[in-house]
Protein backbone atom coordinates (compact mmCIF):
# COMPACT_ATOMS: atom_id res chain seq x y z
CA UNK A 1 0.00 0.00 0.00
CA UNK A 2 1.17 3.52 -0.56
CA UNK A 3 0.59 6.19 2.09
CA UNK A 4 -2.58 7.55 1.10
CA UNK A 5 -4.16 3.76 0.77
CA UNK A 6 -2.30 3.09 4.23
CA UNK A 7 -4.10 7.00 5.86
CA UNK A 8 -7.70 5.26 4.70
CA UNK A 9 -6.93 2.04 6.41
CA UNK A 10 -6.06 3.31 9.49
CA UNK A 11 -9.01 5.54 9.43
CA UNK A 12 -11.06 2.90 9.01
CA UNK A 13 -10.04 1.04 12.30
CA UNK A 14 -8.95 3.95 14.43
CA UNK A 15 -10.91 6.59 15.99
CA UNK A 16 -8.23 9.28 15.41
CA UNK A 17 -6.69 8.01 12.30
CA UNK A 18 -3.19 8.28 11.78
CA UNK A 19 -0.63 11.00 11.33
CA UNK A 20 2.71 10.69 8.69
CA UNK A 21 5.96 11.91 8.89
CA UNK A 22 5.90 12.98 12.54
CA UNK A 23 9.48 14.15 13.70
CA UNK A 24 10.10 11.59 16.61
CA UNK A 25 11.79 14.51 18.61
CA UNK A 26 8.29 15.97 19.56
CA UNK A 27 7.86 12.48 20.90
CA UNK A 28 11.02 11.51 22.89
CA UNK A 29 12.36 13.34 26.10
CA UNK A 30 15.67 13.93 24.70
CA UNK A 31 14.24 15.87 21.87
CA UNK A 32 16.07 14.02 19.21
CA UNK A 33 14.92 12.22 16.40
CA UNK A 34 14.04 11.71 12.67
CA UNK A 35 10.64 11.31 11.64
CA UNK A 36 8.42 8.21 11.94
CA UNK A 37 6.62 7.21 8.54
CA UNK A 38 3.08 6.96 10.66
CA UNK A 39 2.09 7.44 14.42
CA UNK A 40 -1.32 6.36 15.51
CA UNK A 41 -2.68 6.26 18.90
CA UNK A 42 -5.50 3.73 19.88
CA UNK A 43 -8.38 4.72 21.61
CA UNK A 44 -9.39 1.08 23.19
CA UNK A 45 -7.97 -2.22 23.16
CA UNK A 46 -10.53 -2.88 20.47
CA UNK A 47 -8.31 -0.72 17.89
CA UNK A 48 -5.00 -1.77 19.22
CA UNK A 49 -5.93 -5.36 18.18
CA UNK A 50 -6.98 -4.71 14.51
CA UNK A 51 -4.53 -2.51 14.06
CA UNK A 52 -1.90 -4.89 15.14
CA UNK A 53 -3.74 -7.69 12.43
CA UNK A 54 -3.22 -5.15 9.66
CA UNK A 55 0.05 -4.33 10.67
CA UNK A 56 0.91 -8.20 10.92
CA UNK A 57 -1.32 -8.74 7.58
CA UNK A 58 0.75 -6.05 5.60
CA UNK A 59 3.74 -7.08 7.09
CA UNK A 60 4.48 -3.11 8.27
CA UNK A 61 7.22 -2.85 11.11
CA UNK A 62 5.52 -0.99 14.30
CA UNK A 63 7.36 0.00 17.31
CA UNK A 64 5.39 0.80 20.58
CA UNK A 65 6.32 4.09 22.63
CA UNK A 66 4.44 5.93 25.85
CA UNK A 67 6.23 8.98 27.01
CA UNK A 68 9.78 8.33 24.67
CA UNK A 69 12.10 8.36 27.73
CA UNK A 70 14.80 5.96 27.76
CA UNK A 71 15.16 5.56 24.00
CA UNK A 72 17.02 7.20 21.42
CA UNK A 73 15.67 7.62 17.72
CA UNK A 74 17.92 7.56 14.61
CA UNK A 75 18.59 10.82 12.83
CA UNK A 76 16.75 9.18 9.50
CA UNK A 77 13.40 8.25 11.72
CA UNK A 78 11.69 5.40 11.82
CA UNK A 79 10.34 3.21 9.24
CA UNK A 80 6.71 1.65 9.59
CA UNK A 81 4.30 2.82 12.32
CA UNK A 82 4.76 3.87 15.73
CA UNK A 83 2.56 3.38 18.15
CA UNK A 84 1.74 5.48 21.44
CA UNK A 85 0.23 4.53 24.13
CA UNK A 86 -1.24 7.85 26.29
CA UNK A 87 -4.21 8.44 27.95
CA UNK A 88 -6.57 6.05 26.33
CA UNK A 89 -4.43 3.38 28.20
CA UNK A 90 -3.96 5.00 31.88
CA UNK A 91 -6.94 4.21 33.25
CA UNK A 92 -6.69 2.75 37.28
CA UNK A 93 -9.27 0.68 39.21
CA UNK A 94 -8.34 0.38 43.16
CA UNK A 95 -8.69 -3.17 44.67
CA UNK A 96 -7.03 -3.43 48.01
CA UNK A 97 -3.84 -3.61 47.79
CA UNK A 98 -4.28 -4.03 44.19
CA UNK A 99 -4.15 -1.31 41.54
CA UNK A 100 -5.17 -2.60 37.78
CA UNK A 101 -3.73 0.20 35.66
CA UNK A 102 -3.56 1.09 32.19
CA UNK A 103 0.28 0.71 30.25
CA UNK A 104 0.17 4.35 29.04
CA UNK A 105 -0.11 5.55 32.70
CA UNK A 106 2.51 7.75 34.23
CA UNK A 107 4.80 6.76 36.54
CA UNK A 108 4.39 9.78 38.32
CA UNK A 109 1.09 10.32 38.55
CA UNK A 110 0.85 6.58 39.43
CA UNK A 111 2.90 7.17 42.68
CA UNK A 112 1.54 9.73 43.59
CA UNK A 113 -2.06 8.49 43.70
CA UNK A 114 -1.04 5.28 45.19
CA UNK A 115 0.24 7.70 47.73
CA UNK A 116 -2.91 9.03 48.19
CA UNK A 117 -4.93 5.66 48.41
CA UNK A 118 -2.48 4.49 52.04
CA UNK A 119 -0.28 2.41 49.08
CA UNK A 120 3.37 1.73 49.60
CA UNK A 121 5.96 0.54 47.17
CA UNK A 122 6.18 3.07 44.22
CA UNK A 123 7.67 5.88 45.98
CA UNK A 124 11.15 5.50 43.86
CA UNK A 125 8.98 5.86 40.48
CA UNK A 126 7.57 9.41 41.34
CA UNK A 127 10.95 10.74 39.89
CA UNK A 128 10.76 8.23 36.92
CA UNK A 129 9.55 10.47 33.76
CA UNK A 130 7.89 7.35 31.98
CA UNK A 131 4.89 5.72 31.32
CA UNK A 132 4.22 2.06 33.33
CA UNK A 133 3.89 -0.10 29.52
CA UNK A 134 7.84 0.93 29.19
CA UNK A 135 9.14 1.16 32.34
CA UNK A 136 8.14 -2.92 32.76
CA UNK A 137 10.01 -4.03 29.62
CA UNK A 138 13.36 -2.21 31.06
CA UNK A 139 12.07 -2.94 34.32
CA UNK A 140 12.63 0.63 35.29
CA UNK A 141 13.98 1.52 38.74
CA UNK A 142 15.61 3.64 41.73
CA UNK A 143 17.08 3.62 45.01
CA UNK A 144 17.12 -0.15 45.24
CA UNK A 145 13.72 -0.57 43.83
CA UNK A 146 12.39 -1.76 40.54
CA UNK A 147 8.52 -1.86 39.22
CA UNK A 148 8.83 -5.90 38.62
CA UNK A 149 9.37 -6.12 42.27
CA UNK A 150 5.46 -5.70 42.14
CA UNK A 151 4.18 -7.68 38.76
CA UNK A 152 1.11 -9.41 40.06
CA UNK A 153 -0.09 -9.94 36.29
CA UNK A 154 0.39 -8.52 32.75
CA UNK A 155 -2.23 -8.39 30.04
CA UNK A 156 -0.81 -7.78 26.52
CA UNK A 157 -1.62 -7.86 22.58
CA UNK A 158 0.64 -10.14 20.85
CA UNK A 159 1.10 -9.37 17.25
CA UNK A 160 -1.90 -11.00 15.66
CA UNK A 161 -3.88 -9.17 17.97
CA UNK A 162 -4.48 -12.23 20.13
CA UNK A 163 -5.35 -11.00 24.12
CA UNK A 164 -2.69 -13.19 26.60
CA UNK A 165 -2.32 -13.01 30.38
CA UNK A 166 1.06 -13.33 31.71
CA UNK A 167 1.23 -14.05 35.50
CA UNK A 168 4.41 -12.79 37.27
CA UNK A 169 5.96 -15.83 37.19
CA UNK A 170 5.45 -16.37 33.23
CA UNK A 171 7.96 -13.52 32.95
CA UNK A 172 11.90 -12.99 34.01
CA UNK A 173 12.77 -9.59 35.28
CA UNK A 174 16.32 -8.71 35.93
CA UNK A 175 18.70 -5.32 36.37
CA UNK A 176 16.87 -2.77 33.74
CA UNK A 177 15.95 -5.76 31.57
CA UNK A 178 12.80 -8.57 31.32
CA UNK A 179 11.88 -10.84 29.10
CA UNK A 180 9.20 -8.73 27.69
CA UNK A 181 11.48 -6.65 25.74
CA UNK A 182 11.95 -9.86 23.61
CA UNK A 183 7.99 -10.46 22.91
CA UNK A 184 6.03 -9.03 19.88
CA UNK A 185 3.08 -7.79 22.04
CA UNK A 186 2.23 -4.97 23.44
CA UNK A 187 1.54 -4.19 27.00
CA UNK A 188 -1.86 -2.97 27.91
CA UNK A 189 -3.11 -3.54 31.59
CA UNK A 190 -0.83 -4.33 34.74
CA UNK A 191 -2.03 -5.51 38.09
CA UNK A 192 0.39 -4.35 40.73
CA UNK A 193 0.41 -5.58 44.16
CA UNK A 194 1.38 -2.91 46.58
CA UNK A 195 2.66 -2.45 50.19
CA UNK A 196 0.14 -1.06 52.99
CA UNK A 197 1.54 2.60 53.74
CA UNK A 198 0.41 5.87 55.08
CA UNK A 199 -0.27 8.78 53.03
CA UNK A 200 1.83 11.52 54.74
CA UNK A 201 4.64 8.94 54.73
CA UNK A 202 4.34 8.16 51.45
CA UNK A 203 4.18 11.68 50.42
CA UNK A 204 7.09 12.96 52.46
CA UNK A 205 9.19 9.95 50.67
CA UNK A 206 8.38 10.70 47.15
CA UNK A 207 9.26 14.63 48.22
CA UNK A 208 12.73 13.59 49.79
CA UNK A 209 13.26 11.41 46.80
CA UNK A 210 12.62 14.06 44.33
CA UNK A 211 14.68 17.01 46.40
CA UNK A 212 17.40 14.47 45.84
CA UNK A 213 16.81 14.48 41.91
CA UNK A 214 16.52 18.31 41.89
CA UNK A 215 20.08 18.31 43.55
CA UNK A 216 21.51 15.48 41.89
CA UNK A 217 20.31 15.25 37.91
CA UNK A 218 20.30 17.83 35.25
CA UNK A 219 16.20 18.04 35.26
CA UNK A 220 16.63 21.47 34.00
CA UNK A 221 17.70 19.99 29.77
CA UNK A 222 16.22 17.40 27.80
CA UNK A 223 17.59 13.85 28.90
CA UNK A 224 17.10 10.12 28.73
CA UNK A 225 17.45 9.57 32.04
CA UNK A 226 20.48 7.65 32.98
CA UNK A 227 22.18 6.29 29.73
CA UNK A 228 24.29 3.78 31.32
CA UNK A 229 24.05 0.34 33.46
CA UNK A 230 25.47 0.54 36.97
CA UNK A 231 28.27 -2.17 36.90
CA UNK A 232 28.19 -4.61 40.03
CA UNK A 233 29.07 -2.92 42.95
CA UNK A 234 29.41 0.81 41.40
CA UNK A 235 27.65 3.44 39.34
CA UNK A 236 28.65 4.72 35.84
CA UNK A 237 28.19 8.08 37.24
CA UNK A 238 31.11 7.40 39.77
CA UNK A 239 32.83 5.89 37.23
CA UNK A 240 32.54 8.50 34.81
CA UNK A 241 33.20 11.22 36.74
CA UNK A 242 36.44 9.95 38.11
CA UNK A 243 37.34 9.42 34.75
CA UNK A 244 37.12 13.67 34.03
CA UNK A 245 34.23 12.81 31.69
CA UNK A 246 31.87 15.81 32.72
CA UNK A 247 31.10 18.58 30.33
CA UNK A 248 32.58 16.52 27.84
CA UNK A 249 30.49 17.52 24.78
CA UNK A 250 29.95 16.02 21.02
CA UNK A 251 27.72 19.02 18.27
CA UNK A 252 24.62 19.31 20.77
CA UNK A 253 25.04 16.61 23.34
CA UNK A 254 27.25 16.95 26.65
CA UNK A 255 27.75 14.69 29.63
CA UNK A 256 26.24 16.46 32.61
CA UNK A 257 28.36 18.79 34.59
CA UNK A 258 25.98 17.86 37.36
CA UNK A 259 25.44 13.75 36.70
CA UNK A 260 27.74 11.66 35.06
CA UNK A 261 24.92 9.18 33.74
CA UNK A 262 22.92 11.74 32.09
CA UNK A 263 23.78 12.82 28.32
CA UNK A 264 22.03 16.16 28.00
CA UNK A 265 20.52 18.07 24.85
CA UNK A 266 21.92 21.28 25.07
CA UNK A 267 19.78 22.62 21.96
CA UNK A 268 19.58 20.71 18.67
CA UNK A 269 21.92 17.40 19.39
CA UNK A 270 21.15 15.16 17.01
CA UNK A 271 21.43 11.32 17.36
CA UNK A 272 24.89 10.74 16.05
CA UNK A 273 26.56 13.46 18.52
CA UNK A 274 24.58 11.05 21.60
CA UNK A 275 26.41 8.25 20.00
CA UNK A 276 29.69 9.26 19.26
CA UNK A 277 29.63 10.67 23.01
CA UNK A 278 28.32 7.57 24.09
CA UNK A 279 31.09 5.91 22.33
CA UNK A 280 33.75 8.14 24.15
CA UNK A 281 32.58 7.89 27.05
CA UNK A 282 32.76 3.99 27.02
CA UNK A 283 36.60 3.86 26.02
CA UNK A 284 37.71 6.17 28.13
CA UNK A 285 36.06 5.11 31.15
CA UNK A 286 37.64 1.86 29.78
CA UNK A 287 40.91 2.62 29.85
CA UNK A 288 40.78 4.69 33.26
CA UNK A 289 39.12 2.18 34.76
CA UNK A 290 39.08 -1.30 33.02
CA UNK A 291 34.82 -1.91 32.96
CA UNK A 292 33.49 -1.41 30.26
CA UNK A 293 30.06 0.45 30.41
CA UNK A 294 26.88 -0.48 28.94
CA UNK A 295 24.39 1.89 27.81
CA UNK A 296 20.82 0.95 29.25
CA UNK A 297 18.75 3.55 26.51
CA UNK A 298 17.08 1.91 23.62
CA UNK A 299 18.16 2.95 20.26
CA UNK A 300 15.95 2.46 17.47
CA UNK A 301 14.89 3.56 13.97
CA UNK A 302 17.78 4.42 11.37
CA UNK A 303 20.86 5.83 12.21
Amino acid sequence: MDKAEWLEAFASILTAGAKSNVPMSKHTTWRIGGRADFMVMPATEEELSKLLKLLTAEKMPWLVIGNGSNVLVGDKGIRGTVIKMGENFSTTTWQGRQVIVGAGKMLPDLARQAAGNSLGGLEFAAGIPGSLGGALRMNAGAYGSCIGDYVSEIEVLEHNGEKRILKAADISFAYRDSSLLNMEAVVCRVTLDLLAGEVDKSLDEIARLQHLRNLNQPLEFPSCGSVFRNPPNDHAGRLIELANLRGLQIGGAAVSKKHGNFIINLGGARAKDVCELITEVIDKVYNYSGIRLVPEVRMVGEF
